[in-house]
Order: C-alpha cells, then sequence, then structure tokens
C-alpha cells in the first residue's frame, strides 16, 4: 500500500503536527505527505517544503503543492489509490473519532486508534468514567454552577476544555474572580472543572505489539517551566523538564504503567496511546488518555520508546502493519 503521511488538521494542534510530520518523515522517508489545510482543503506537499518550515510550533504551515480538495474528496481517492494514512494530526476532528469514522466508512486503513476509541478517549468526562470502571482512579467533577462552592471546600481548582489537548485552554483557580475567565470560555465549548490536584505530573505510553500484547512504556515524570504543564510549558519553554524514566518510587511507576493499560484497554484503543496521571502523595490519579499523542521530536511518547530500546522507526513499521491488518479483518 501507498503510505500517506496525513498532518496538519482545522483544531489549534496543527502547529504540533507539522513538528509531528516532519519526525515521521525522517523515519519515513519514502512516504508521501499530504497536509489537510484549516480550510478542510488537503494538499499534496514536498518533502522539501516540509523540512524548510523552521518554526513549526509557533508559525502556519502554508501548502503549495497540488490542491486535492477537500477531505472527504482526497480519502476517496486515499480508498481508490490504496493508500494506507501515518497520522500525524492531533486534537479536534482528527482525534475525536471523526476523521476515523470517515476512513473506516471508506475502508482507508490508518495508525491509531479507531473511531469509537478515539470519541470516547477525546471525552475527558466519559474517559474518566471508563478509567473508573477499570478499577483506574480518576478526580471528581465539578458543575460550573457548583464551582463557587468547591472552591471554598478545595481551596483550589483547575478548569479545562472537555474536549481538547495539548493543555490549550487551561485554567488554574485560585479566587472567586478566576472563575470568570472560566464562565467566558464555557460559552464557547464544554469545560471540565476538577479540585487541583497537587502532586508530580507523569505520564505513560501503551504500546500494542504484533501480537496484540500491551507494553507499558516507562513512566515520565514532567517538571514543568512555571508550574503548569500548558501548550507553552510542552513546547517552548527551555527549562521544562521531561524525566525518563521517572523518579518514582518502584510501586508507584508500577501502578500508573498498570493503570495506564486499563485505560487503553478499557476505552478500546488501538495500536498505541498515552495517559496522563497527578501522583499525589496517596498515589497516582489519573487525567485523561491521548488516542494520538504527539509524535515530534520533542514529544513524550518518542521519548519513552527510546527508554524501552524501541526506536522510533520500529514503532512505526508495527503501527503501519497493524493498521493493514485491522483493515483485512
Amino acid at each position: 500500500m501507498r503510505q500517506t503521511i496525513l498532518f496538519g488538521g482545522t483544531s489549534k494542534e496543527r502547529l504540533v503536527s507539522v513538528a509531528s510530520a516532519q519526525a515521521l518523515h525522517a523515519a519515513l522517508p519514502d512516504a508521501e505527505l499530504w497536509f489537510w489545510n484549516d480550510d478542510d482543503s488537503v494538499h499534496a506537499v514536498t518533502a522539501e517544503a516540509l523540512l524548510v518550515h523552521a518554526r513549526p510550533f509557533e508559525e502556519a504551515f502554508q501548502p503549495a503543492g497540488e490542491n486535492i480538495g477537500p477531505l472527504a474528496r482526497a480519502l476517496d481517492r486515499a480508498a481508490a489509490e490504496q493508500r494506507l494514512l501515518v497520522l500525524g494530526l492531533h486534537g479536534g476532528v482528527a482525534e475525536n473519532g471523526e476523521l476515523q469514522a470517515m476512513c473506516e466508512l471508506r475502508g482507508v486503513p490508518f495508525t491509531g486508534s479507531g473511531a469509537a476509541a478515539s470519541h470516547l478517549a477525546f471525552d475527558k468526562v466519559a474517559a474518566k468514567r471508563f478509567a473508573a470502571i477499570a478499577g483506574v482512579r480518576a478526580p471528581a467533577g465539578i458543575a460550573l454552577a457548583d464551582a463557587e462552592a468547591a472552591l471554598a471546600a478545595h481551596g483550589r481548582l483547575i478548569a479545562k476544555p472537555a474536549r481538547d489537548g495539548s493543555s490549550y485552554g487551561l485554567f488554574f483557580i485560585n479566587a472567586k474572580q478566576d472563575l470568570v475567565a472560566v464562565r467566558n470560555a464555557a460559552r464557547t465549548e464544554d469545560y471540565l472543572i476538577e479540585p487541583f490536584v497537587s502532586g508530580i505530573e507523569a505520564t505513560c505510553g501503551v504500546l500494542e505489539r504484533a501480537d496484540g500484547s500491551l507494553l507499558a512504556l516507562p513512566p515520565i515524570e514532567i517538571v514543568p517551566a512555571d508550574g503548569g504543564f500548558d501548550y507553552t510549558a510542552k513546547y517552548l519553554a527551555k527549562s521544562t523538564q521531561e524525566i525518563c524514566p521517572g523518579r518514582f518510587a518502584p510501586e508507584i511507576s508500577a501502578t500508573i504503567m498498570e493503570d495506564a493499560v486499563k485505560a487503553h484497554r478499557v476505552m478500546g484503543c488501538r495500536g498505541y496511546s498515552r495517559s496522563d496521571f497527578i501522583v499525589a502523595a496517596d498515589g497516582p490519579i489519573f487525567l485523561e488518555t491521548n488516542t494520538l499523542p504527539g509524535l515530534t521530536k520533542a514529544s513524550l511518547y518518542p521519548k519513552a520508546l527510546q527508554a524501552q530500546g524501541i526506536a522510533f522507526v520500529d514503532f512505526l513499521h508495527g503501527q503501519i502493519a497493524l493498521a493493514e491488518r485491522h483493515v483485512r479483518g
């Protein structure tokens, strides 16, 4: 099958996607490149155009190649030309299951989780509910109407978009005044509010192997540059530390790895995922599962692969094989 790296997308995470595509191209230099622009048009682009884009986390990529048309038409072409899509996409329609459903309807193989699992994991409220079913500890949600009382009870809250990634739109609520910004943001998208859990940020990747077994990668300890692991801390701040393997006690690392596998399995994820946790004084607490985590050179999942001794290119070949096998039934 013709391997094609699909990147870009219509979400706020399209900048990260370009950096992921650069890393994917370095590992799969023969794969073709399709850029999904924010106006829904898909463009065939050259490797030179991708590689010359020097500041992907800060500046938008401007496609100059053939305009294939809207995403639906591009997927029709992918089916006709027997392409396999290597997804270098993150967030929005690319990660909430809609893109995956469009591919599945056409029989187009793609890397990563299917439509149902993607849709479930993308909804942080539903994902926490399913994680709890699997026995994973997750913080209680707080309705916006109850936030003021919850602030008085807990002393500090955190609010984040219920369906988004890369730590966009995070609010730390330390006083009543901070709720004003959350209420304003909640007018345009659903927000998840939780008690602020003090602890160490951690993340753990899960990898599906060729025999279908699941491998938890070494947990990563995150020390944000300025207190919160938002977009700036993730991709722009030089002082953020990502320590892999994390400096956790063996029993804490084991719990994080076990919970990451439970979350992956209960949501029906495929191929790979990465779950985020806070390690509180009484143990890890689940935050969310990412079905299309970042694959840039600076991203957490590739770092965990490296710590496990798995080359990035071998990981990709494994994901491509899984995608081919899945579409064949």
